[in-house]
């Protein structure tokens, strides 16, 4: 499992009402859907990669 960094993300008020409410639909924590949120992102803009991914 790779290493997890904390920090400190202030968000406004609605939108992490909105994040933490998408997150129950889904049974994630808020933390656990902001990652997902994050690594979708990061893939659709061609900046993630997978670590087990050859090359």
């Amino acid at each position: 499992m790779a290493e997890k960094k904390p920090f400190v993300l202030r968000l406004d008020t609605e939108l992490l009402k909105k994040v933490e409410k998408w997150a129950s639909d889904e049974f994630r924590s808020t933390n656990g859907q902001l990652e997902w949120i994050i690594t979708e992102a990061l893939k659709k803009a061609g900046r993630y990669k997978d670590k087990d991914s050859p090359g």
